[in-house]
């Protein structure tokens, strides 16, 4: 099985503006790649800098990202009632604590925030701090500018920070389409041999190489290789359990949410499933190139929700519970809170929201939310109508 190699014709042409944060970024992973041993890198760095390279990369440069002017549209995007679903979620969780507080991981628009707050705010349940972890110095001034929007004993509950905060915390951590944006290592089975997929540059472009492929740290993924069909092209996140290690490591008492579209183990690495799950999201357009419109496009790879159950419970984490999106918003009670005087064009927008939040052809079922415990066993109201953890365990029952 060959590499994916459209190069993208029928996508639109860059406006001119971004084109130098383009050009900027293919020199720097060409950089990169010049400075390398065998001249290739590791598609990992090839998508760290693409999406993260100082000044340049996708998250660090000012082009749109959300919404119908950007590259992708996310659920608090379409509506404020997935915020609110996610904000009462929190509440549970938040009136059982001793000064608690929320850590957003990823700020996106800013968005999530302002209605997560809002309901929270109005139902006299606000934390003691609303963190906001953003890396990106172009989206954390976005987040401000609609965040100066909230009344001001709100906002002072905010805080932006660049890092972990320095004190544990008891709350809850939420991470909305966040997993799916940080960078994989990729692999290739060929019929004679295991590869590593890396990326080379020639011909002023940059095109696949291949190394062997060393798994020697990643037994339950070498396992899994071993029943795969050949030829074989897929991925895996090497940084699921360092991450959920210092999400642990912050938080002395709470919940982990963490909403994302992926599978489990056993669906992620399907023998039908021959070529992986990495995407590309450019002006609304979805492909499957990542070796082009570096710094302008978002590079995205499903997130395998049975590593996150495993490494979390190996952490000390507990799996509370296990669904789609369109199961837990539908725990939450969504579809009771849509207000009743809005207007006839008010209802009709909000009912279009609602049928990309739940169907399952839209978001509903190609989304998954996690829920990880510290020290808090509780039963989560969003997991009540459906709560699937039994088909996170391919690798062993690690709950016993």
């Amino acid at each position: 099985m060959s590499q994916p190699n459209n190069q993208g014709n029928t996508l639109p042409t860059p406006p001119n503006e971004l084109i130098p944060y383009h050009e900027q970024c293919v020199a720097w992973l060409k950089a990169q790649i010049d400075a390398s041993a065998d001249n290739c890198i590791t598609f990992f760095d090839f998508m760290q800098g693409a999406l993260y390279a100082p000044g340049c990369g996708y998250y660090n440069n000012p082009s749109a990202k959300f919404g119908e002017h950007g590259d992708f549209t996310t659920a608090p995007e379409l509506s404020a009632l997935f915020s609110h679903c996610l904000a009462k979620q929190c509440k549970q969780v938040l009136s059982e604590l001793t000064e608690p507080c929320i850590l957003e991981c990823g700020g996106g628009s800013g968005q999530m925030a302002f209605d997560m707050l809002t309901y929270l705010a109005h139902h006299n349940a606000l934390p003691q701090h609303y963190f906001i972890l953003e890396l990106s110095a172009t989206l954390k001034d976005r987040q401000q500018e609609k965040l100066n929007e909230l009344p001001a004993d709100i906002r002072r509950r905010i805080t932006w920070l660049s890092c972990l905060p320095e004190e544990p915390f008891n709350g809850v951590i939420v991470a909305n389409e966040v997993l799916d944006a940080m960078p994989v290592r990729r692999f290739m089975l060929n019929d004679d041999s295991n590869a590593e997929c890396c990326v080379g540059f020639e011909d002023n472009r940059f095109v696949w190489r291949e190394r062997e492929l060393d798994l020697s740290n990643e037994p339950d993924l070498e396992a899994t290789l071993t029943s795969l069909p050949r030829p074989y092209l897929s991925e895996w996140n090497p940084q699921l359990a360092p991450w959920l290690a210092s999400m642990g490591n912050i938080l002395t008492r709470g919940a982990i949410l963490l909403i994302d579209y992926g599978f489990p183990h056993a669906t992620y690495y399907h023998p039908s499933r021959r070529e992986g799950t990495l995407m590309c999201h450019y002006q609304h357009y979805a492909h499957d190139n990542p070796l082009i419109l570096a710094g302008l496009q978002d590079i995205t790879a499903h997130v395998d929700f049975t590593t996150i159950a495993h490494e979390g419970f190996k952490l000390g984490l507990s799996p509370l519970g296990y669904t789609t999106q369109a199961h837990f918003l539908l725990s939450m009670g969504l579809l009771s809170m849509v207000e009743s005087d809005l207007s006839v064009v008010e209802n009709y927008e909000t009912m279009q929201a609602i049928k990309r939040l739940l169907l399952p052809s839209e978001m509903g079922e190609l989304f998954a939310i996690i829920a990880l415990g510290k020290n808090y066993t509780d039963d989560l109201q969003g997991f009540e109508m459906r709560n699937t953890l039994d088909t996170l365990t391919s690798f062993e029952s690690c709950y016993e």
